[in-house]
């Protein structure tokens, strides 16, 4: 079996399915290849999974290359982790929008930032999909960690030729926390989610056979923690009847009514963390993490050995679909796919999170029939969003893409159409480098931004923020989080 990690300089992410898929006995005579745009962070990850190799005293060579299409070659599986464009792109994803009030958390889904991250991401996964039609072993699949996840995995299984599972974790730690809040162990409790990602819904939650969905708003409200922390999704609870999966701050720049005014958007926000709904916030978090990596990777390095023996297993399903489909151990776990009349009340083509069942025979996908209505009508008003995108990503279509962003309900509910136009315009000049197939609409951007008259924005908004820790900072937290175990 040989397994290739494209986006292999991924600092945190990389290593940990990496780990995953070596805690398997099973794998240790894999074929490893590691490939990435950056030289440097390729081989740092390289060389951090090499030394937990090594510790573990499992006899493999991670091959490390620039050259993508000598990674795919031969491969049964490409794990993809890329971030097209790195934290300069994000940026531009963020701050460009919040000129013109559209105040984001993450940006990487939907709204205006996760569009354009689209746009970016599935120009170059389709050149993936070819080098890997071309040279992959035969049946190659692939395993998308890349937001926009939806949106991606739809390019690619419809565009692209390659068989590609979108995967996400948010309904794994959804569960974790409804566990908590109804104070009965995770592992008792039988869940199904199903939805678009970070738009999934746990529509069942039962104990012992009994349902306890009618049980979960009442939780939250008395629960001390999550109470003030997840004031979108409880909101969401009381009013549509269902628990998102997703973050409190991913969930908010998803909907048209938590972000529009921000005079309101500290009501239901919180800033113990990022994703509670900081604005900027994960990409604060990234250029830390960024920071905190270049400057600490000596010691890094000399930390204790990731361990094989399953301990350092994390839930990603990444490692447990190889697993299945490889050894015969049955899977169960929360996938995107094309829908196909998986959710009957969305739209045949398009991507939904839902269960699926994982063994030799390959990739099962059970019918989950209708969402609960008001849960549709939401997914309903993102997956025409995500179509727009897809489409608009793929032949390069300007006019696609600024109706993607005025139909987006967060952006739409803060920007008229002209500003919607300007906006895009704006954003398309600024990540010109990323997007090959926007060449011809770029230069009309251009054109009509030389001409002025713009409409005023206002550079000087920048949100709700906690300040951006220095590298001293995180050495200082991290020493005494250690002292505290």
């Amino acid at each position: 079996m040989k397994v290739s990690f494209i986006g292999a300089g991924s600092l945190v992410f990389a290593r940990t399915l990496f780990t995953d898929i070596m805690s398997v006995e099973a794998f240790h005579n894999a074929e490893v290849s590691f490939t990435d745009i950056d030289p440097l962070n390729l081989q740092r990850v390289a060389e951090l999974c090499q030394h937990d190799l090594d510790a573990n005293g499992v006899n493999i060579r991670i091959e490390t290359t620039t050259d993508r299409r000598e990674s795919f070659r031969n491969a049964d599986y490409v794990v993809n982790c890329v971030r097209i464009g790195g934290i300069d792109a994000f940026e531009t994803d963020i701050e460009i929008p919040l000129k013109y009030g559209v105040d984001q958390c993450v940006g990487d889904t939907l709204c205006i930032g996760g569009i354009m991250y689209g746009q970016r991401v599935i120009a170059e996964m389709l050149g993936f999909c070819k080098d890997i039609r071309e040279v992959a072993a035969p049946g190659c699949i692939m395993l998308n960690y890349s937001n926009p996840n939806a949106m991606a995995t739809w390019a690619c299984n419809k565009y692209g030729g390659v068989k590609t599972l979108g995967l996400c974790h948010g309904e794994i730690h959804g569960e974790f926390q409804i566990a908590e809040a109804l104070g009965i162990p995770r592992d008792e409790l039988d869940f199904t989610c199903a939805g678009l990602n970070h738009q999934t819904w746990y529509i069942s939650v039962k104990h012992n056979g009994e349902e306890m969905l009618d049980k979960l708003l009442e939780a939250y409200e008395k629960h001390p923690v999550f109470s003030r922390q997840e004031k979108v999704r409880i909101d969401m609870l009381r009013r549509f009847g269902y628990y998102s999966t997703e973050s409190n701050g991913h969930l908010s720049e998803y909907l048209a009514w938590y972000r529009k005014r921000p005079d309101e958007i500290k009501d239901w926000i919180c800033l113990d963390d990022w994703i509670m709904g900081e604005t900027a916030g994960y990409l604060r978090y990234t250029r830390e993490q960024r920071k905190y990596f270049d400057y600490e990777y000596e010691e890094i390095l000399k930390e204790p050995p990731k361990k094989y023996d399953g301990s350092d297993r994390s839930l990603e399903h990444c490692s447990y679909i190889m697993e299945a489909l490889e050894t015969g151990k049955m899977y169960r776990g929360d996938f995107n796919v094309m829908n196909e009349g998986c959710i009957t009340n969305l739209p045949y083509e398009c991507v939904v999170e839902v269960p699926c069942f994982v063994d030799r025979n390959g990739i099962a996908v059970p019918k989950i029939g209708d969402l609960p209505l008001g849960c549709a009508a939401v997914c309903s008003q993102s997956v025409w969003v995500q179509k727009l995108a897809v489409e608009a990503a793929v032949s390069g279509d300007a006019e696609l893409l600024k109706q993607a962003a005025l139909l987006d309900p967060l952006t739409g509910a803060v920007c008229n159409p002209p500003e919607v136009w300007q906006m895009v315009d704006e954003m398309l000049i600024a990540q010109e480098k990323w997007l090959p197939q926007y060449k011809e609409a770029i230069a009309d951007a251009k054109a009509r931004w030389a001409k002025g008259n713009l409409i005023p924005t206002d550079p000087s908004y920048k949100g709700i923020r906690n300040k951006e820790k220095t590298v001293e900072e995180m050495i200082k937290e991290k020493n005494q989080e250690l002292v505290a175990r």
